[in-house]
C-alpha cells in the first residue's frame, strides 16, 4: 500500500512516520486491494481545546474511499483512534461487499456528515451564503446501492454520482429518519 504522510502546523517525526506506516499497512488485512492511503496531521491552534492533535486518513482502493478523522491530546493517540475507526469501517465494507453476493444480509448505511457553508454579513446585515470550498472529482457510473455504500464509507450527508441504470446524474442523501433518499435527474 502506498502511504503519503503530510503535516500541517506540525512536523512529522521519523518515529511517528514509521508508527503510522506500520498501523496503516495492517489495515490491508481487512479488505484486499486497498492501493493508497493519505494521512494528514494538523494541530488545532486554540489552546483551550484539550485534544488538539488531529489525524485524518483517507484510504483508496477497489473503487472505494474510506475516510476517518480523530483527535487526541497526543499525536500517537490520535493515530490509534483513527486506525480503530478505519478498522471498524473496513470490517463494515467487507461485510457489505460479501453482502452483495448475499443480498439478504445487507443493512442500510448509518453515517452522516453535515455540509459546511460560511456566512458572510451583507451591508443590510442579513447573512449571505458564500461558497468557501470547491471540489472536482471523476464520476463513475454506479447503482444507487453502490452510491449508498460510498455515502456510508465517506461519512458525508450526500453523494453525487452517475446512475448506471438511467445514465443520468443522481444524488443519494441521508434523511433525518436515518434512511437514504435518491434524487435522480430527468
Amino acid at each position: 500500500m502506498d502511504i503519503a504522510i503530510r503535516g500541517r502546523h506540525i512536523e512529522v517525526s521519523e518515529s511517528l512516520r514509521s508508527a503510522v506506516e506500520q498501523k496503516i499497512a495492517r489495515l490491508s488485512r481487512f479488505v484486499d486491494g486497498m492501493e493508497r492511503a493519505e494521512v494528514r496531521f494538523t494541530e488545532e491552534r486554540n489552546h483551550r481545546i484539550a485534544e488538539r492533535e488531529i489525524c485524518e486518513v483517507t484510504v483508496h482502493g477497489h473503487g472505494h474511499v474510506v475516510r476517518a478523522r480523530a483527535s487526541a491530546a497526543d499525536t500517537f493517540a490520535a493515530v490509534d483512534r483513527v486506525v480503530d475507526k478505519l478498522e471498524h469501517q473496513m470490517i463494515k465494507l467487507k461485510g457489505k461487499l460479501v453482502g452483495r453476493s448475499q443480498p439478504r444480509r445487507q443493512a442500510p448505511p448509518v453515517a452522516e456528515h453535515p455540509v459546511d457553508f460560511a456566512q458572510e454579513e451583507g451591508e443590510d446585515g442579513a447573512g449571505e451564503a458564500k461558497i468557501v470550498k470547491t471540489k472536482r472529482f471523476a464520476i463513475k457510473p454506479m447503482t444507487p446501492e453502490e452510491a449508498a455504500l460510498q455515502l456510508d464509507l465517506l461519512g458525508h450527508g450526500f453523494y453525487f454520482f452517475t446512475n448506471s441504470e438511467t445514465d443520468r446524474a443522481a444524488v443519494v442523501y441521508r434523511r433525518h429518519d436515518g434512511h437514504i433518499g435518491l434524487i435522480d435527474a430527468t
